[in-house]
C-alpha cells in the first residue's frame, strides 16, 4: 500500500483535503494538469484559483454561507484562513483578492514537506483512477470544469448515468415561505371534485392532502400575463461560448420558452389541466408546481425553471407567481457548464465512493455549489480520507459530521437519495428544523446557526 494519499485537482477542495491530510503527518500527491493545459475557463497555473466572482459570500451568521465560513475556521481550515488574510473590503461579505489569494495557497502548500504537488493530467500520461486507487487512497476534487480524459475515467469509474455536464436547475424555495393560503396541495387528476360536495368542504379536502407530491400555485389570466411579460423581458446571465451550444440542446429555459408565444407555458410547464383552485372552485388560468427538493421536505424546487436569468431578476420576477410573494430562495436556477456526479447513488456522507472505499470526492463534482461548500468538502473528504489511510481494515472508522450543522447538512444532502438530484449550496433549508416554531426569518437563523456552532465545539473537546 502507499505511504501516501492522492489528491486529483489543485481547486479548492483540492488544496483544502491536501492540507488537511498533511496537517495529520500524511503524505500526499496532489496532482493539478495547470499550467501544462488549462480548461477553458481559467487563466491562472496557480493552485485554488478563484474563476468567477471573488466573493465568498456574507460572513453574519444569519447567512448559511456565514455560518459554514465560522464553521470551518473551527475545524482549522487553510482556504477559509487565507480568504481572511488576503481579505478586501466588501462590506459584510468576505471577498478576496484573488491573484494573492491563489499564489498564498500556493506558496504555502509548495513549503509543505509532506505534500508534493505534480503537474500532470490524470487519464493521460499512464495516470489511471483504478490503477492509483488500487495501491492506496485517492480523492478525486477536479471542479465543475473537469477535463475531457478525467472525464472519460470518471464514467468508466461510476457509469454512464452517474455523470453530468450541464447543471441546469430550476430555483428553490423554503417550504415555510410559501403563501399556503393561496397554494395548495395536489397531483394532476388527483382532486376530480363530486357535484354534490360545496367549496367549503372542497376546500377542506385540498388542504388535508399533505401526502401529495406537489404544491400548487394557481394563476388567474391577470397575474399570468403580467408574470410573462415581465419574464420576458427579463435580463440574462451571458454564458461563456464553449456552453451555449450544448446547454440548449438539452434544457429549454423557461425565459426562451415563453418568447414562443404568450400561452406557451399555458400548455408546457404550466399547464392547468387537471387541477382546480379551492378558492374558486374552478380551473386556474394556469398553475406553477412546486415539487419537494430534500427527505425533509422543507425546500421544494419550481418546476420546470429552469433558467438563465440574473439572481436578482429570478427573485423579482419569480416573486409575481402568487403564493411566492415572501418566498425564500435557498437556490436561484443556473444553466452552464458543469460536471458532476449522481452522489446521493455513488457517495456516502463522507464523500466515500461506495463501490471503492479507496475513493473519495471532494468539491463540485459531488454537487455542492460555490466556493465554501467546496472547501467544506474538501475538508470532510480529506479528514476521512485520512481515517480510512490510519485505518484501513477498519470499514466503519469515519467522520460523520452531524447534520445540524451546515457541513454535515451538506454531506448528508449530497448522499440522500433524491431522483431529481441537483447541486446545492449552503442554505438554512437543509437544516434540521428547530424543536420551536418562529416565523421571524433573522432569530430562526440565529438558533439555527448557534444550535450548529454549540454542536460542533462541543465535538471538538
Amino acid at each position: 500500500m502507499n505511504d501516501f494519499i492522492t489528491v486529483i485537482g489543485g481547486g479548492l477542495a483540492g488544496s483544502e483535503a491536501a492540507y488537511q491530510i498533511a496537517k495529520r503527518g500524511i503524505k500526499v500527491k496532489l496532482y493539478e494538469m495547470k499550467p501544462k493545459k488549462f480548461s477553458p475557463a481559467h487563466t491562472n497555473k496557480n493552485l485554488a484559483e478563484i474563476v468567477c466572482s471573488n466573493s465568498f459570500k456574507s460572513n453574519l451568521i444569519t447567512n448559511a454561507c456565514g455560518l459554514l465560513k465560522e464553521e470551518l475556521r473551527l475545524l482549522d481550515s487553510l482556504l477559509i484562513h487565507i480568504a481572511d488574510e488576503t481579505s478586501v473590503p466588501a462590506g459584510q461579505a468576505l471577498a478576496v483578492d484573488r491573484e494573492k489569494f491563489s499564489q498564498k495557497v500556493t506558496d504555502v502548500l509548495k513549503k509543505n514537506k509532506k505534500i508534493e504537488i505534480i503537474n500532470a493530467e490524470i487519464g493521460d500520461e499512464n495516470l489511471h483512477i483504478r490503477d492509483l486507487a488500487s495501491r492506496g487512497i485517492v480523492i478525486i476534487a477536479t471542479g465543475p470544469l473537469t477535463s475531457d480524459a478525467l472525464t472519460k475515467e470518471i464514467i468508466e469509474l461510476t457509469g454512464d448515468e452517474g455523470l453530468h455536464f450541464f447543471d441546469a436547475a430550476a430555483p428553490i424555495v423554503e417550504k415555510d415561505s410559501i403563501d399556503m393560503n393561496i397554494a395548495f396541495w395536489g397531483d394532476r387528476y388527483d382532486q376530480e371534485r363530486g357535484k354534490e360536495e360545496d367549496i367549503e368542504e372542497w376546500k377542506k379536502r385540498i388542504e388535508g392532502l399533505k401526502d401529495a407530491d406537489y404544491i400548487n400555485l394557481p394563476m388567474n389570466k391577470d397575474e399570468y400575463d403580467s408574470f410573462v411579460n415581465e419574464l420576458v423581458n427579463a435580463e440574462v446571465v451571458e454564458l461563456h461560448k464553449f456552453e451555449k451550444k450544448e446547454i440548449f440542446e438539452g434544457c429549454m429555459p423557461i425565459e426562451i420558452m415563453a418568447k414562443r408565444g404568450m400561452d406557451t407555458l399555458r400548455f408546457g410547464p404550466l399547464k392547468p389541466v387537471g387541477f382546480t383552485d379551492p378558492r374558486t372552485g374552478h380551473r386556474p388560468y394556469a398553475v406553477v408546481q412546486l415539487r419537494q427538493d430534500n427527505s425533509e421536505g422543507s425546500i421544494y424546487n419550481i418546476v420546470g425553471f429552469q433558467t438563465n436569468l440574473k439572481f436578482g431578476e429570478q427573485k423579482r420576477v419569480f416573486s409575481m407567481i402568487p403564493g411566492l410573494q415572501n418566498a425564500g430562495f435557498v437556490k436561484y436556477g443556473v444553466m452552464h457548464r458543469n460536471t458532476f456526479i449522481n452522489s446521493p447513488e455513488l457517495l456516502d456522507d463522507t464523500y466515500n465512493f461506495k463501490d471503492n472505499k479507496n475513493i473519495f470526492f471532494a468539491g463540485q463534482i459531488t454537487g455542492v455549489e460555490g466556493y465554501v461548500e467546496s472547501i467544506s468538502s474538501g475538508l470532510v473528504a480529506g479528514i476521512n480520507a485520512c481515517l480510512r489511510y490510519d485505518k484501513i481494515s477498519e470499514q466503519t472508522n469515519k467522520a460523520v459530521f452531524d447534520e445540524k450543522t451546515m457541513i454535515g447538512a451538506l454531506a448528508k444532502y449530497i448522499s440522500t437519495e433524491n431522483k431529481h438530484f441537483q447541486p446545492m449550496n449552503a442554505n438554512f433549508g437543509i437544516l434540521p428544523a428547530l424543536d420551536e416554531k418562529i416565523k421571524d426569518k433573522k432569530i430562526r437563523y440565529e438558533k439555527l446557526s448557534g444550535r450548529s456552532l454549540n454542536i460542533l465545539t462541543h465535538s471538538m473537546k
